[in-house]
């Protein structure tokens, strides 16, 4: 009688291990099927996913910002080609020029990563001749863009009236940058791309302070 008990009990031992191991098993084989990849169509991480996303928003701060910094350069280069242009002045045009130029190469990138058109697709002339382009083509005079008729004009500057005219045009210039990056930074959606505008806020208005300085000593 307690052989069959025992022989019993060790049955439903054997019985409760086996099912135990076959839930496993049904555990394991279903966790490849819940995970989820990059190569998946979902994002690997939050942050890979946020690098990758843009609007039309941010197209449209890369094309329209491109142009406007390409004048302030080309401002920059009229400047700098002149005699008897103060010191603080022509360091400042140097100044611009280093810092926007990179930053013109960082928003073709984008431009091109997004597999968007550059700034200069429709084959309107250069930053002097005050080429100005909106959403699908709109063309529209973006803030502080200089006309051809005032590009000429520095041109034709010389000494302390040149250095006067190019800060004078330089901080109504910079003003509507900042205007421009104000609207990315409500509107974009690229984390990087709203950075750089934010940059361009703190930079230009720490530039535009300093102008209206150098104009008082003029």
């Amino acid at each position: 009688m307690t052989s069959r008990i025992l022989l019993a009990a060790a049955a439903v031992a054997v019985l409760t291990l086996s099912a135990c191991a076959d839930g496993g098993d049904d555990t394991t084989a279903a966790s490849p099927a819940t995970t989820t990849t990059a190569e998946d169509g979902a994002p690997a991480t939050a942050e890979e996913g946020a690098s990758g996303e843009h609007s039309a928003a941010d197209v449209r701060f890369a094309r329209m910002m491109i142009p406007h910094h390409e004048q302030a350069i080309e401002m920059s280069d009229i400047i700098l080609a002149k005699q008897d242009i103060p010191d603080d002045v022509r360091a400042l045009a140097e100044e611009i020029t280093a810092a926007q130029g990179p930053e013109i190469e960082q928003l073709n990138r984008w431009l091109e990563e997004w597999d968007e058109p550059g700034a200069h697709h429709d084959g309107h002339a250069g930053p002097g001749a005050g080429d100005h382009m909106g959403d699908a083509g709109e063309m529209r005079m973006m803030d502080g863009m200089l006309s051809p008729e005032e590009m000429q004009e520095l041109v034709d500057s010389e000494g302390t009236d040149a250095a006067r005219l190019f800060l004078e045009q330089m901080i109504v210039h910079h003003e509507g940058a900042i205007d421009m990056a104000q609207d990315q930074v409500e509107d974009g959606t690229h984390p990087q791309a709203v950075e750089l505008a934010q940059t361009i806020i703190d930079t230009q208005q720490r530039e535009i302070d300093r102008m209206r300085e150098m104009l008082a000593g003029l």
